[in-house]
């Protein structure tokens, strides 16, 4: 009996103890390490686009453009060391000294396509780079991205890989040309193929100017509340601190919008 006493004793202690309830509390409060990071990852993003939405073209033309050389680089230099000649299962052999132009040519294509890291790096470099600095300018140009921006940035990277890679000789500016075609059609059968596939309902088209604000902005999470609000592209001229906050947006992307509009007259012309 004594011991079953002093059992129920130390139960109720246990219980009651100060330091067993903040440790309990302290696991309760713990929170994910994965899901924190991933919130400060896409509210750094959300900043870095609202940053570039109120920069000039030139500027953001250039970040852009610095950004993806410095992903293509990195994804150039990765592929290179996979497929250089010192690892490679079928390593490119050099011409003979008195190749003619087209053999040459041929193997400046053939260099190009499976060289070491370095040359990976800066081809790849150069074509990305290119594609999101026209795109950019495309974007901003016309006010939306479609399928004439889409093919312009991969004529222009198309032509430029040609040019830096090499793969042009004996005739670089006709293979330039050539090149960057390709790549533009290529470019455009994907961009069709990928509207085909995702092309909203018709009655999403009434939100194609407000999503692509908030999309610039970074606060696409908010297309529902427009349309739980009945705020759509017609209404933009007509947006209010008021209106945003009745479909319950917090204050900064409030601001956020109500700025974008002011200083883009694009958004709030008639169609």
């Amino acid at each position: 009996m004594a011991d079953g006493k002093r059992g129920e004793d130390s139960a109720v202690a246990l219980k009651t103890s100060p330091s067993s309830a903040v440790m309990a509390g302290g696991l309760r409060g713990v929170s994910n390490p994965l899901e924190e990071w991933s919130g400060r990852v896409k509210a750094i993003e959300a900043g870095f686009r609202a940053w570039m939405a109120k920069q000039p073209i030139q500027i953001e033309a250039a970040v852009t453009t610095a950004v993806g050389a410095v992903q293509g680089g990195a994804l150039g230099g990765l592929m290179g060391s996979l497929t250089a000649d010192g690892g490679s299962p079928f390593p490119i052999p050099q011409p003979p000294p008195n190749a003619n132009p087209e053999a040459m040519a041929s193997f400046k294509q053939a260099q190009a396509l499976a060289g070491g890291p370095l040359v990976q790096a800066r081809n790849f470099a150069v074509m990305t780079g290119a594609n999101a600095g026209i795109s950019c300018v495309m974007r901003r140009i016309r006010g939306k991205e479609d399928i004439q921006g889409s093919m312009a940035a991969a004529f222009g990277s198309g032509a430029l890989f040609s040019i830096v890679s090499g793969m042009g000789t004996p005739n670089p500016v006709a293979n330039a040309v050539t090149t960057g075609v390709a790549f533009a059609v290529f470019q455009g059968g994907f961009f069709m193929i990928g509207q085909k596939f995702s092309k909203p309902p018709s009655e999403d088209t009434y939100y194609s100017r407000t999503r692509s604000m908030l999309h610039k902005l970074g606060l696409e999470k908010y297309e529902k509340n427009f349309k739980r609000g009945l705020l759509n592209d017609q209404t933009l001229p007509l947006l209010t601190d008021s209106a945003l906050r009745d479909v319950k947006i917090p204050p900064g992307p409030r601001l956020l919008i109500l700025d974008q509009i002011k200083r883009d007259p694009e958004l709030v012309r008639a169609k």
